[in-house]
């Protein structure tokens, strides 16, 4: 069973001298999930935790908040996902000012030498961290080399002749494209939410409407879709339902 850690104070020792890496994991999609089974590959090789680390808000939404960006996953949905790839732990770390204005070095001695005593990292090839964004892989490896944990850099995961990633999957659903969506994710594309009262339109024309809050300023699909949704019976039922997001 994963288990949540919910900020650097609730690190007990039994998440310490593991192996870890880091990212926003928005979507959870296939580059994550190849990324996440080399780390617990690792981690079994070493007899030592498995963790992810990630953010909440994501560094978009924090340095976007008044654009605000289109999450594919809300932060239960990507506990949820996280939890199905078999990953030990999941370290949220509250993405403030404090935090955004953390040197790469300190990141480093802080969380990952001080907070975690990490033996190794893996990380995906643009991965980058620290104020302005001034750490990558190589900064991290020299940090290794001073603080005796190992480095390894994952390579992207390509579909079609292009990478993975979540901006790719965000630009397929708006345009509608959900089957592209699909086999970059690994799974059909979904989203929780709480059915709501809308204007009762649709039921004035006979097609009534199950209206979503989505639980999120900005939403990657909007429209009205057939969709199956579970949560109210034991199985799957085709409904329409309206996306319905705040702005």
């Amino acid at each position: 069973m994963t288990e949540l850690i919910r900020g650097l104070y609730n690190i007990k020792p039994t998440h310490k001298s593991g192996v870890v890496t880091i990212g926003n994991f928005d979507g959870v999609h296939l580059g994550h999930k190849s990324l996440i089974e080399n780390v617990k590959m690792r981690s079994k090789a070493l007899l030592a935790p498995a963790t992810v680390i990630t953010f909440e808000p994501q560094p978009l939404e924090y340095f976007n908040h008044e654009k605000g960006v289109a999450r594919l996953t809300r932060w239960r949905e990507k506990f949820y996902a996280l939890a199905d790839t078999g990953i030990d732990n999941v370290l949220v770390l509250r993405f403030n000012r404090k935090l955004a204005d953390l040197r790469a070095e300190a990141f480093i001695k802080r969380i990952l030498v001080d907070d975690l005593a990490i033996e190794h990292i893996i990380v995906g090839d643009d991965f980058r961290f620290g104020k302005k964004r001034e750490g990558d892989f190589h900064f991290l490896q020299q940090a290794g080399e001073r603080y005796g944990f190992t480095v390894e850099n994952m390579p992207s995961v390509n579909i079609e002749g292009e990478r993975v990633s979540s901006t790719r999957i965000r630009q397929a659903l708006a345009a509608g494209n959900h089957e592209l969506a699909e086999r970059l994710l690994g799974r059909p594309y979904s989203m929780m939410g709480r059915v709501v009262h809308g204007d009762k339109l649709g039921r004035q024309l006979g097609f009534p409407t199950a209206n979503i809050y989505l639980h999120r300023p900005v939403t990657p699909v909007q429209g009205i879709y057939v969709v199956r949704m579970h949560g109210i019976e034991k199985r799957w039922i085709a409904r329409r339902s309206k996306c319905w997001y705040t702005s």
